[in-house]
């Protein structure tokens, strides 16, 4: 039996609906603070990503899918959708759009060859946002509350945002000198990586997985003892901005993100949920000033944040957020004979173009296995076709949970189903209905008002 890749995923039932319902928030979430959609494609010319995340990063040092097409080119699964992103922005000049910044995110696969383990896979589902053309503060703090507001919108009830800013490239320099001299007296101490980061990206250390919990890191020199007075003035006001939005954020240090572009502001999303292991981060992301111009475009201030889809199914899961996922069907057409089976071809037709959904069989069982099959797909209404109701322009109905049955004529079938379906009483709660009403609605609130 063939199966599928280590670290891939078959996602179907009930979880493709979870994953279904997650993108459609996030894509509610999206039109709401104006971000529009931008698709790139899953693989790129492998130079995009040695240039943009930079040669010394694990991603393209031991984690990219790199082949060789049949026209001898080089070629890589995108890893991650920032440069991809970035690319497209230049090769497409939107960079001369008098409509600036521009705001986009995408959602899609993206490839990294490494241990599988809970929570990370090979092949991963990623949605991000990219804001290109601005280096205000402001857009800081609004993709990182961007982000806060899909996950609170999901129902995770514990985020926490941690901060840090890497300054700018002055800065940057400053901090890289500090690293190299704290760490050359104890490189012997390191790993084999962390020693050969030492002069090529000494930043690379403090993200290292192996020496993480060594003493050595703990005490490293932090990146905001050496923001220029310009760094640290924007530094204060994205937490300024922050603050005015009400998100809520702890400044963290020892937060340096694992890619090379990334310049002044960078931030990682905790979810507290238990048993989601000590790896906790559902999303992540910072300020690239100079991505764009290292990739041959002119140079363009960007902030982005990128989020796993798989790992927040997981957290919403573990979690035990209830999801209005649907999880049952309108109405199922059941049938004996050949003429009243193309009848329900016909009728499921005309009533799942109406909105309706619906399903019918197709697989030749009896009666009563078409009626254990209604109850598999939790329908609320059963329609049972008989070719002596039909010739009397009827249909027979049940409600399959009262189990009440009546004939309506065929001709108020619509009219039927819409009324049945949708006259739901919703609960009221103890303060009021919810409604904008004059008080007609008789709630516990109102009662109060008139007395």
């Amino acid at each position: 039996m063939i199966q599928k890749p280590k670290g891939c995923n078959d996602i179907y039932g009930r979880e493709a609906k979870i994953w279904k319902y997650v993108e459609s928030i996030i894509d509610a979430t999206m039109e709401k603070y104006n971000y529009t959609y931008i698709r790139t494609p899953l693989f790129e010319f492998t130079e995009l990503f040695h240039r943009g995340i930079g040669e010394s990063t694990d991603i393209v040092t031991k984690e990219t899918y790199d082949f060789v097409d049949r026209g001898g080119r080089k070629m890589t699964l995108r890893p991650e959708g920032t440069a991809g992103v970035c690319r497209s922005y230049v090769e497409n000049k939107m960079y001369g759009d008098p409509n600036q910044p521009v705001k986009v995110y995408y959602n899609g696969t993206m490839y990294r060859y490494e241990r599988p383990q809970s929570g990370r896979d090979r092949e991963l589902t990623q949605f991000g946002v990219e804001v290109l053309g601005t280096d205000d503060p402001m857009s800081d703090a609004e993709v990182i509350s961007l982000a806060v507001n899909i996950y609170k919108m999901l129902g995770l009830k514990e985020i926490k945002v941690h901060i840090n800013s890497l300054g700018d490239q002055a800065s940057r320099n400053n901090y890289r000198e500090a690293l190299i001299e704290y760490f050359r007296p104890h490189i012997g101490e390191l790993c084999e990586d962390c020693q050969t980061r030492l002069e090529k990206n000494p930043l690379r250390i403090l993200d290292c997985k192996v020496d993480q919990d060594k003493e050595i890191l703990k005490n490293a020199p932090k990146t905001i003892d050496y923001l220029n007075d310009s760094s640290r003035e924007r530094f204060e006001k994205v937490k300024e901005y922050l603050d005015i939005m009400q998100v809520s954020y702890e400044v963290n240090p020892s937060i340096v993100r694992g890619l090379d572009y990334y310049s002044h502001t960078v931030f990682e999303i905790e979810a507290k949920v238990e048993g989601f292991g000590a790896n906790n981060i559902i999303g992540a992301g910072g300020r690239y000033n100079q991505l764009c111009s290292d990739i041959g475009g002119p140079e363009v201030p960007c902030i982005g944040f990128a989020s796993g889809i798989g790992r927040l199914v997981m957290a919403l899961e573990l979690e035990k957020v209830k999801l209005p996922i649907v999880e049952d069907i309108d109405l199922f057409l059941m049938y004996v004979n050949e003429d009243e089976k193309k009848y329900a071809m016909y009728l499921a037709q005309e009533l799942r173009m109406s909105g309706f959904i619906v399903d019918t069989e197709y697989t030749g069982r009896s009666l009563k296995g078409q009626f254990k099959q209604a109850d598999r797909l939790n329908a609320k209404y059963i329609a049972v076709l008989n070719s002596e109701d039909l010739d009397n322009n009827e249909i027979k109905i049940k409600n399959n949970k009262t189990k009440e049955e009546e004939i309506i004529s065929l001709d108020v079938l619509i009219y039927y189903l819409d009324e049945k379906l949708n006259t739901g009483v919703e609960e009221i709660d103890d303060d009021c209905c919810g409604l904008d009403c004059d008080g007609s609605c008789h709630c516990h609130k109102h009662h109060e008002e008139e007395e």
